[in-house]
């Protein structure tokens, strides 16, 4: 009687260690104890930067983050306007900050350069030996070259108006040149001569090759490469 005891007792036993296909269950091996363990790790892209260059910073560092911008439909600034009437610009473009600060177009008869008047704080002065009227913050950029200040008969490439807003956070290119509308100013790269420049309401920065120059005396000042 006791040894059917133990043998019912050893049947037990084995049929506890048998998986539902009477196989034997398997024992977890520690590599797969580990690997499941083990935390997932996720990688991210690096982020955009999203402060504004800083002065005399780096064209290449000033380049990304005006790039950093998503785009604004070109189209929407193919025109000016003056009084409700409305002038077709063609390959040309024309655009506002949103604080009215910088109003720029582009100029049919200086090849596409970039034309901007900023309503600056301290604007360059009227030299003594330059007569008209004198625009301070009147801003040329074709590019290697950048002048601020400057006489005018008329209102030139403004005469028929301004054109649409460039909103703030967006970026918008044309020609050589890509500019971003930001808060703390316009920013913009002329990627023809590896130049850029930041217009806002305090002053003119320039980047890259753009360095001051003698100034001639019929501006307020010049910057060159």
């Amino acid at each position: 009687m006791r040894i059917a005891v133990l043998v019912a007792t050893a049947v037990l036993a084995a049929g506890c260690s048998q998986g539902v296909d009477g196989q034997p269950e398997p024992e977890p091996s520690q590599q797969s104890a580990a690997a499941a363990a083990q935390p997932t790790v996720t990688s991210s892209p690096p982020a955009s930067p999203s402060l504004p260059p800083a002065a005399a910073a780096p064209v290449g560092e000033v380049i990304t983050w005006i790039e950093a911008a998503p785009p604004a439909p070109v189209d929407g600034f193919r025109s000016v306007s003056r009084d409700g009437a409305a002038t077709d610009l063609g390959d040309g473009v024309a655009f506002v900050t949103p604080s009215g600060t910088s109003k720029c177009v582009t100029d049919g008869r200086a090849g596409g350069a970039l034309t901007c008047l900023v309503d600056l704080s301290d604007p360059p002065p009227q030299p003594a030996d330059v007569y008209g009227e004198w625009k301070g913050g009147w801003v040329d950029y074709p590019g290697p070259t950048l002048t601020v200040g400057s006489a005018h008969a008329d209102a030139g490439p403004f005469a028929a108006g301004f054109g649409a807003e460039l909103p703030y956070g967006q970026a918008l290119n044309f020609g050589d040149y890509r500019c971003r509308a930001d808060e703390e100013g316009l920013f913009c790269v002329n990627y023809a001569h590896r130049s850029a420049v930041r217009l806002s309401n305090t002053g003119v920065g320039t980047f890259g090759c753009l360095q001051p120059e003698p100034t001639p005396a019929d501006v307020g000042a010049r910057f060159s490469c």
